[in-house]
């Protein structure tokens, strides 16, 4: 999760709305003037009809016309932002490896040029640069919710840098959005926008010392709880190093204990019609109330009062979601069970290439640290949650149906491996992207003081967006050679740790309430049954707890499934430095750790019903099916 992103509709996505709205009506009245005079096109309408209710290409029509209005008025700041803005909220609303990022960043840079010129034109002038249209602020906080073009230019630049920073942390590249809240702060120390997400960057990078200090100053300075992801960051940091924060968890406890009976009472008689306000309590005392969980689970170890604070965090969650929508996961599990039998995949189709490797799995198993075990390998780059094929799905799933209709049977051939190719394309350029905007710290340079080599570039990318086990039908027929590990942990481990963790906004929401968190186990469940009926042995599995008890072993037989030679670096992943942007960050730092196994047993009593609704299934009768390994000792099953 990303500052900026959340379930609030964003200004853009309205304009959006408004400018389709506005187009539909003149298509319609050119529809109807030119069937006055002759047959209405019918085909030409549906495929109109079709556009305008696929959110994505509504979302890219209003990037076109920012372009369009930013090419026509290239000296005007406003135009430069309102394009950066689009293209970075359609980053947040659709992951599609990034493929709009770096122009959001360059048209970023290009709106600040413009805000600096105008800055120091109004101090050569004697003009303050601090002031807004609605006269003078005590601080430029005090205009965190003007309009752009109403802000002061200080104001203005203070807002573009949070965004131009956000747009960096969304591409992986944290260093450098690091800089741009610098740059931020340099307008005003205090500007909380950009203390509260330079802590969640710098958590990213390990840097919790600084990361604390600015959360303990957004914690003093926002008497309104606008920025509440301080309550989130500043309780990860706790968990992850107490010493970091001078005074320890005690002083974020006093906060809260003087908070949540405030936001209680205010929620209490807020009206339903202020949906914007209920939401945003609700949302306060959820990360309130989980923190409050990590400090009694991690710090007290009162299992009593823990479960109280997340049970009463999720009801405020829960309590401002739809209601869960079974039939609808059911619906995509039998999709997948129709659609891919055993003899869907045509023979000869599928690029030879290796170069992709994917995780999958269900959340909570394990999956980044399979992923930093691979990285730690100079030939092998962990590509994180944002998938360039899982971006690309819609459009592969289309082309693949128009080929197979074509009566040329070359053609699927040829589509399907110009889709391969696209994607490995697409993941080369996300990874030059990333290396030529990420900063290099300076233990990587030789002893001597001389410059180390650039990285070699790899030969293996390593997707990890865990939810493609539904496209793992797709991922066969484009790469039939490509590794596809599936990472797997103790059913309860995994579940408990999924419905602990709040997610980001989606279906994974659902995994905070026992009845529709068991439908989605089951979900992913059956699926990876289907896949071992219908391509058996094509998927490798990996136990997660394989990998903590012998990972000297398992991460040999990785290695060797990858068709690259053994590195010794491997085994010391946990000593990289890597930022790493998952709920497992400030975890998968601290190395292999086996204190955690069977960690649900300690609220046994309180998740009883939810091994009542997983049944058989607590048990996982899977083995590691890495080619060449043999656990120390049978283990069985996953229990």
């Amino acid at each position: 999760r990303e500052g900026g992103a959340g379930k609030k509709r964003s200004a853009y996505q309205e304009e959006v709305d408004a400018l389709l709205a506005k187009q539909t009506g003149t298509q319609q009245r050119q529809t109807r003037k030119g069937s006055q005079g002759g047959t209405l096109d019918v085909e030409a309408a549906r495929k109109r009809a079709q556009q305008q209710a696929d959110p994505r290409r509504r979302f890219d029509q209003y990037i076109e016309s920012a372009r369009r209005q930013r090419r026509a008025n290239p000296n005007d700041m406003f135009a430069a932002l309102g394009l950066a803005e689009a293209l970075r909220q359609r980053d947040i609303t659709f992951h599609d490896g990034g493929s709009t990022q770096m122009e959001a960043i360059g048209t970023f840079q290009a709106a600040i040029g413009m805000m600096l010129a105008k800055r120091r034109e109004r101090i050569d002038d004697g003009e303050p640069t601090n002031v807004p249209l609605s006269g003078p602020t005590a601080s430029l906080n005090d205009e965190l919710f003007l309009d752009v073009t109403a802000k002061s230019i200080d104001g203005l630049l203070a807002n573009t840098y949070c965004s131009q920073a956000k747009m960096y942390f969304m591409a992986n590249m944290f260093e450098m959005a690091v800089e741009s809240y610098d740059h931020a702060l340099e307008l005003d120390s205090d500007y909380l926008d950009a203390l509260c997400y330079r802590g969640s960057t710098l958590i990213i990078l390990g840097r919790y010392e600084e990361a604390g200090k600015d959360y303990s100053r957004v914690l003093e300075l926002d008497s309104g709880r606008i920025f509440q992801d301080a309550f989130t960051g500043m309780s990860k940091i706790l968990v992850a190093k107490e010493s970091s924060v001078p005074g320890g968890w005690d002083v974020l406890v006093d906060i809260m204990k003087r908070e949540i009976p405030k936001q209680e009472a205010s929620l209490a008689v807020v009206n339903d019609s202020q949906k914007a306000a209920k939401d945003s309590l609700r949302d306060g005392l959820k990360r309130m109330h989980l923190a409050m969980f990590s400090y009694h689970d991690t710090k007290t170890k009162d299992t009593e009062k823990a479960w109280y604070h997340l049970s009463k965090g999720y009801q405020h969650k829960m309590s401002g979601l739809p209601k869960w929508n079974k039939m609808y996961e059911d619906t995509r599990v039998q999709a997948v069970k129709h659609v891919f039998h055993r003899s869907f995949w045509p023979a000869s189709v599928g690029s030879p290439s290796r170069v992709p490797i994917f995780i999958i799995g269900f959340v909570r198993s394990g999956s980044t640290l399979l992923e930093r075990v691979l990285d730690a390998h100079p030939l092998i780059v962990g590509m994180g949650e944002d998938s360039v094929f899982n971006g690309r799905l819609d459009q592969i799933r289309n082309e693949i149906v128009a080929a197979s209709t074509s009566p040329n049977p070359e053609n699927v051939i040829t589509t399907v491996q110009k889709l391969a190719d696209g994607v490995v394309e697409g993941m080369r350029d996300r990874w030059k992207r990333i290396e030529a905007n990420t900063k290099k710290d300076e233990s990587e340079e030789k002893t001597d003081g001389e410059k180390m080599s650039p990285r070699k570039p790899p030969k293996r990318f390593a997707d990890k967006m865990l939810t493609n086990y539904m496209n793992v039908g797709f991922i066969h027929m484009l790469f039939p050679n490509a590794l596809i590990l599936h990472v797997a942990r103790d059913p309860m481990d995994t579940a408990f740790s999924a419905f602990k963790h709040d997610f980001p906004p989606g279906t994974l929401d659902y995994t905070s309430e026992f009845d529709s968190l068991a439908d989605l186990y089951h979900a992913y469940r059956d699926v990876m049954e289907h896949w071992d009926d219908v391509l058996p042995g094509r998927v490798t599995h990996v136990r997660y707890e394989d990998m903590v008890t012998d990972m000297p072993g398992v991460a040999r037989a990785i290695i060797a499934a990858t068709g690259l030679p053994w590195d010794e670096g491997v085994l010391k992943f946990h000593e990289k430095k890597h930022a790493v942007n998952t709920l497992s960050t400030t975890q998968v730092r601290k190395g292999v750790y086996k204190h955690h196994l069977q960690a649900w047993r300690r609220y046994e009593t309180q998740l009883q019903p939810l091994v009542d609704l997983l049944g058989d299934r607590v048990k996982f009768n899977l083995k590691t099916t890495l080619p060449g390994y043999s656990p120390p000792r049978d283990q069985g099953e996953i229990a």
